[in-house]
């Protein structure tokens, strides 16, 4: 008799959150017409992302009921491996750009337990987003949402320029000058004093467009020494003391 009631009070305690998680999935559908909810994405205070993850890995795994499966495919329940996998890492994404004002991260970066430095890398890479031209236009379309430039090499830069530009930009709206960003002045461990110093002095190795985005913010090129009036002045002294040797003869 123990047996069964403990038993029975572990299938109602299942059966109760399957339902709430359900009714809060419908509520969902209803407002959005559609079940494309973010891994991280809350509903008041129940974290329906999580829970419609957690029914992809029951159907994956064989352990859901097809009535269960049917009534979620009813609201436009999306079953794909890939796609799951890729709403988690997106979710992780969201985070490191809510931190870091971009996801140009370096490798090593993380969020959510997500290794979302090298995801995003992989991603870049040719093919990275899929070989489906829809769910490549897709993905593209949401990183894009989270940051326009999260692919800076599509752009003509790199992925460290793009970094170490948000820096800066991040440093000025905090109140700091141009003046104050001296080599060793930091954001997020990269130097971009050192950095913005570089780009003053080969300003003319960079493209129109980084050009125009570091001129929006008030940098401009350095100023190079007029060589030509120099060797001018140098001439006009050598005559000078030409004519004044001839004067003494």
């Amino acid at each position: 008799m123990v047996a069964k009631w403990v038993k029975f009070q572990i299938l109602d305690t299942e059966r109760q959150d399957w339902t709430r998680g359900y009714d809060t999935a419908r509520q969902y559908f209803e407002r959005e017409g559609a079940l494309d909810v973010p891994y991280e994405h809350q509903e008041g205070a129940y974290p329906l992302g999580r829970w419609l993850s957690d029914q992809r890995r029951s159907y994956r795994a064989g352990t859901m009921s097809s009535t269960r499966a049917d009534e979620l495919e009813e609201l436009g329940m999306v079953w794909d491996t890939a796609d799951t996998a890729f709403a988690e890492n997106l979710a992780a994404a969201r985070a490191y750009y809510t931190e870091a004002g971009t996801l140009a991260a370096p490798r090593h970066a993380t969020a959510l337990d997500k290794p979302v430095g090298q995801w995003l890398t992989n991603l870049r890479r040719s093919g990275g987003l899929g070989k489906d031209p829809k769910r490549t236009a897709r993905r593209a379309e949401q990183l894009a949402a989270i940051d326009p430039d999260w692919n800076p090499g599509g752009l003509g830069w790199t992925v460290d320029w793009q970094r170490h530009y948000t820096g800066l930009r991040v440093l000025l709206a905090a109140g700091g000058t141009l003046d104050e960003i001296l080599p060793g002045v930091t954001y997020r461990g990269d130097d971009i004093g050192r950095w913005l110093a570089r780009q003053v002095r080969d300003w003319t190795r960079l493209n129109p467009e980084q050009q125009h985005r570091l001129g929006e913010v008030g940098v401009k090129p350095a100023v190079r020494p007029q060589k030509t009036a120099a060797r001018v002045s140098a001439k006009g002294a050598g005559a000078a003391k030409d004519s004044d040797a001839f004067t003494r003869a």
